[in-house]
């Protein structure tokens, strides 16, 4: 459907987040599983439920701008979702598949951020100040997310992969 103003354009990327957070909803789990710190693995469960939360609230946005709940492919999606499962198909140390699953799930959090970045301000101008309001919120969910991930990464992770490459050094 091509959009004929701002408004259009809003409820088009709004379908395309919503298909895309269903899809990050199957992902997930996967991405758990494939985890071998016990905190990342958490981090993934915990944002399963947060994204869970997130697609009720697009729902909700729908609701607000009095549109049918629709989604509408997300290729981009898709292809950071297939991404993640190379990582996971890889024969990674543990260590290091957590930094690569970390490094996957990053770029989903930023695509993420991107999107509910710009449906906000959309949302913003053309007055829907309660789907901005639940825009905002998802958007810093997934800024609190990276963060987690970011420190996940920093204090634990990447030195556990780090210190694997320098074992490998030595022999």
């Amino acid at each position: 459907m091509a959009s004929e103003n701002l408004q259009d354009l809003l409820v088009d990327v709004l379908r395309d987040t919503y298909n895309a957070e269903k899809q990050l909803v199957k992902a997930l789990p996967r991405m758990a599983k494939a985890a071998n710190s016990d905190e990342l693995r958490s981090a993934f469960e915990e944002h399963l439920e947060v994204t869970r939360q997130q697609v009720s609230r697009l729902e909700q946005v729908f609701a607000d701008l009095d549109v049918a709940v629709r989604g509408k492919h997300c290729p981009a999606m898709e292809g950071l979702i297939e991404e993640g499962k190379e990582v996971m198909e890889e024969d990674h140390d543990p260590e290091v598949m957590d930094a690569a699953l970390i490094a996957a799930a990053q770029k989903v959090e930023h695509y993420e951020i991107a999107a509910y970045g710009t449906l906000r301000t959309w949302a913003e101008m053309l007055g829907f100040g309660n789907a901005a309001m639940l825009l905002k919120q998802s958007l810093d969910e997934e800024s609190e997310a990276d963060e987690k991930l970011s420190q996940l990464a920093m204090t634990s992770v990447n030195a556990k992969a780090q210190d694997g490459s320098e074992d490998e050094d030595e022999e």
